[in-house]
């Protein structure tokens, strides 16, 4: 199978992208380290993938339950070949006048410091063994902004920096960094984002058809399923029925 000697940690896996990658990577042969902070839906995910699934009970917030969480792996799931950093979540929709400094600092905290804490954890071992893949979630927000989307898209752009920078760090070493980004997919995004209003977040996706978690997971996939001497610096991925709108003007009467 494609990923049989791979070992996956994969963070936020209780939902959407990180759901959907844990499935499709352990069908492929891998086995995944699934994190999250939701402990019934991680049990509930680990009994779907049953021995090669590794359950881990991780707040990425948390720098040093990260850091002790994968020192303290056990053997066959210690030489970790592939980290997928996908927790992340958007909070608010409002103008930067309006937003809340608790939402910005749970955006950074989550979507830039737990990248960080995971990448900073794993990656030595990686060089050590030379060889390795890092993907991170990153989003069309980090390239396009839009009304409302502030620091979201901030967190997103720094995503895509750094994983241009890792690339450049990490050239020779024989391991490969790529950054996702998508447009508009339906998961528990738009929920979260909303706050739990799940009305509102329906509205989001109404007459249309946006892409699935099982499209970014096949995407995934794809990306690592390359010949090792190909490396796929990033991908942007929209629905057909999302595209551009032309810049906004504040005009005067």
């Amino acid at each position: 199978m494609v990923l049989q000697d791979d070992v996956i940690f994969i963070t936020g896996a209780t939902s959407g992208f990180g759901k959907a990658c844990a499935i499709a990577c352990a069908k492929m042969g891998a086995k995944v380290i699934i994190t999250g902070r939701r402990k019934e839906r991680l049990a509930e995910l680990g009994e779907i993938l049953g021995k090669s699934a590794h359950v881990l009970e991780l707040d990425i917030r948390n720098k040093q339950q990260v850091f002790e969480q994968i020192k303290n792996l056990p053997a066959e799931f210690s030489k970790i070949t592939v980290l997928i950093n996908n927790a992340g979540l958007a909070l608010g929709l409002g103008p930067a006048d309006e937003a809340s400094l608790d939402d910005w600092e749970t955006m950074v905290d989550t979507n830039i410091k737990g990248v960080l804490y995971a990448t900073n954890a794993i990656l030595p071992g990686m060089v050590q063994r030379n060889s390795g893949h890092i993907i991170n979630m990153g989003s069309i927000a980090g390239t396009y902004p839009y009304p409302g989307g502030n620091v979201y898209g901030a967190t997103k752009a720094f995503l895509k920096q750094f994983s241009l920078n890792l690339r450049a760090d990490l050239l020779g070493k024989n391991i490969r960094v790529t950054n996702i980004e998508p447009g508009m997919v339906k998961t528990e995004f738009s929920e979260v984002r909303f706050k739990g209003d799940a009305q509102k977040a329906e509205t989001v996706y109404a007459g249309m058809t946006p892409l699935s978690a099982e499209d970014i997971a096949e995407t995934v996939l794809w990306c690592l399923s390359r010949p090792r001497h190909v490396n796929i610096n990033s991908i942007e991925i929209m629905p057909v029925e999302q595209a551009f709108s032309a810049f906004a003007v504040s005009r005067k009467s």
